[in-house]
C-alpha cells in the first residue's frame, strides 16, 4: 500500500467504492487522514464498513463543511455531461476534487530514495487503444529483464494498493482519459501517447476535450520522456508541442505507417518490422511476423510503444526482442484461443469501438466475423473499408439487424453469442479465423467486455467438445 501523504488529521471524502475507491480509502487512512466514504450501492458500503471505514452520506446539506478534498473514482462524470450531484455540491463549496492517481503521484516518492542506487521510475501509458497491451508489455519485459516491477491503474491492481518503491523498481501505469483528466498531480518519468480515435466523447465534450484529457498527462506532468504516436494529427501535434527542436531525444516518435526520418529519436513498424533510429542512425531492429501474441499493425504499434519505454530506461534492443517472443498476451485482446481444425479462434472483445475493430480485421485473413453489441457515438461509417478480409459476418445484440444493415457484407442476424458462434463454427473452413471484434460495447448484454469475451471463450470451447 501507499499511504496517502498530505491530508494527516484531516477528513477527506471517498465517493465510489469499487476497486480503486476502496483503495484510496484505505491509503487515505494509512496516511493519517480520515476517510468519509460514499457509494449509492448499498453492498459496496456494506463492504466499506466491514472494512472499518466510515460510511457517510455525502448527498446531505452540509456534508462538505469540514472535508478537506474529494476523491472520485473513475466511472463518475464530473464535468460533461453534467457532473454528479455529490462532486457539483463540493465544487461548490469550494472542496478540491481529486483522484486516486492524482494522490499516487503525490504520495509515491518516500526519504529512502536517498539511499537508492537507481530511485523507482513511472511509467504512464494512455491512448485509445493499446493501452492495455502497451502497458502489461512493458510490465513483461521489465520482469523478463529482471527489474523490480509493478502493474496498476487501470489494469492490474488500484494504484495506491501496489508496494512502495525499491532500489531500481519500476511502476507501469495504464491511465485512461477519466483518469487523467481528473488527477491533480500528474508527474511520470516516462509517459506514452499510443493514439488517438474517438471513444468516451459524451464524457468529455468532444474531440477537443478527450484530446485535452490525454494531453494533460505530458502538458501538466513534464515527463523526462515523451513517446508519442504520430499517426493521427492529434499525436504529431503533441509531439510538436513538446520537443524543442528536430534532434530533442526527450521526444520518441512512433509510427506503424510510415518510415520516420529525421536527426530525433524514433520508433516505427513496417511491413512487420520494428525500427529504432536515433541521430539518423538505425540502432535497433526486430521482425515482429513471427510474434503470434502480437497480430496486426495495431499491435505492432503498441510493441513499437513498449520498445520505446524499455530503451528510455536503457534496456538493450536484444533484451526486449528476447521478451516479446514470450509475451503470453492478454486476455480478450487479439487472444488466440483455440485452433482446430484449420481454423483460428480469436478473442478480441476490448475492440469495444470501430477504430479498435478496425485494427483487429487487418491483422487476419478469411474471417468469419463476430460483431454488435450497443452502438457507440460516431457510427459504423469507418467500418466500410477495412471489411475486405470478411467472408461474413455474425452479428449479436439487442439491436443486431439495424447493426448488420451498416456493415455492407453478408451477414446473419444472430443475436446471441450462442448462436453466432455456431453459426460461425459450422461454416468456418481451414484456414478461416473467427474473430470476435464487436466495435460496439457490451452493456446492451453483459456487464462488461470481459463477460463478453468470456462468453465467446466458454462456447468456442462448447463448439470444440
Amino acid at each position: 500500500m501507499i499511504p496517502v501523504k498530505g491530508y494527516s488529521g484531516q477528513k477527506v471524502a471517498v465517493l465510489g467504492l469499487g476497486r480503486s475507491g476502496l483503495a484510496a480509502a484505505r491509503a487515505l487512512r494509512a496516511g493519517g487522514a480520515e476517510p468519509v466514504c460514499w457509494d449509492d450501492n448499498p453492498a459496496a458500503r456494506e463492504a466499506a464498513e466491514e472494512d472499518g471505514l466510515l460510511c457517510v452520506d455525502l448527498r446531505r446539506a452540509g456534508a462538505f463543511d469540514d472535508v478537506s478534498a474529494l476523491i472520485v473514482s473513475p466511472g463518475i462524470p464530473h464535468l460533461y455531461p453534467q457532473p454528479n450531484p455529490i462532486v457539483a455540491a463540493a465544487l461548490e463549496a469550494g472542496v478540491p476534487v481529486d483522484n486516486d492517481i492524482g494522490l499516487f503521484f503525490r504520495s509515491f516518492a518516500g526519504p529512502e530514495w536517498h539511499q537508492f542506487d537507481t530511485p523507482p521510475r513511472v511509467i504512464a501509458v494512455t491512448g485509445s487503444n493499446g493501452k492495455s497491451t502497451t502497458a502489461a508489455l512493458i510490465h513483461h519485459i521489465l520482469n523478463e529483464a529482471g527489474r523490480p516491477v509493478q502493474l496498476a491503474g487501470n489494469i492490474g491492481r488500484g494504484v495506491l494498493d501496489i508496494e512502495p518503491g525499491e532500489d531500481g523498481s519500476v511502476v507501469v501505469l495504464e491511465l485512461s482519459s477519466y483518469q487523467t483528466e481528473l488527477a491533480r498531480a500528474l508527474t511520470p518519468d516516462v509517459a506514452v501517447f499510443t493514439n488517438l480515435s474517438p471513444d468516451h466523447l459524451d464524457r468529455h465534450g468532444g474531440m477537443g476535450g478527450y484530446f485535452a484529457a490525454k494531453r494533460r498527462l505530458f502538458a501538466e506532468g513534464g515527463p523526462d520522456r515523451a513517446i508519442i504516436g504520430v499517426d493521427e494529427n492529434e499525436g504529431a501535434f503533441l509531439a510538436g508541442q513538446l520537443a524543442e527542436g528536430p534532434s530533442d531525444d526527450r521526444v520518441i516518435r512512433l509510427s506503424v505507417t510510415r518510415k520516420l526520418t529525421g536527426p530525433g529519436w524514433q520508433v516505427f513498424a513496417r511491413k512487420g518490422f520494428l525500427s529504432e533510429y536515433r541521430k539518423g542512425r538505425q540502432t535497433g531492429a526486430i521482425d515482429l511476423r513471427e510474434i503470434k501474441s502480437l497480430p496486426g499493425s495495431h499491435n505492432h504499434q503498441n510493441a513499437c510503444a513498449a520498445y520505446a519505454a524499455c530503451r528510455a530506461l536503457g534496456l538493450a534492443p536484444r533484451v526486449i526482442e528476447d521478451a516479446l517472443h514470450s509475451y503470453p498476451g492478454l486476455p480478450h485482446r487479439s487472444q488466440i484461443i483455440a485452433e482446430a481444425g484449420g481454423v483460428t479462434y480469436v478473442n478480441d472483445s476490448k475492440a469495444t469501438n470501430v477504430d479498435s475493430a478496425v485494427k483487429a480485421l487487418s491483422a487476419f485473413k478469411k474471417i468469419r466475423w463476430i460483431c454488435g453489441g450497443l452502438e457507440k457515438e460516431g457510427g459504423l461509417d469507418a467500418l466500410q473499408d477495412a471489411t475486405g478480409a470478411v467472408i461474413k459476418a455474425y452479428v449479436i445484440g439487442r439491436e443486431a439487424a439495424g447493426f448488420a444493415m451498416q456493415l455492407g457484407v453478408e451477414s446473419a442476424v444472430c443475436t446471441t453469442m450462442e448462436a453466432a458462434v455456431a453459426q460461425a463454427m459450422a461454416d468456418a473452413e481451414p484456414g478461416d479465423v473467427v474473430l470476435l471484434a464487436p466495435a460496439a460495447a457490451s452493456f446492451d448484454q453483459y456487464d462488461n467486455f470481459e463477460q463478453r469475451g468470456d462468453d465467446f471463450v466458454s462456447r468456442v470451447q462448447e463448439g470444440l467438445e
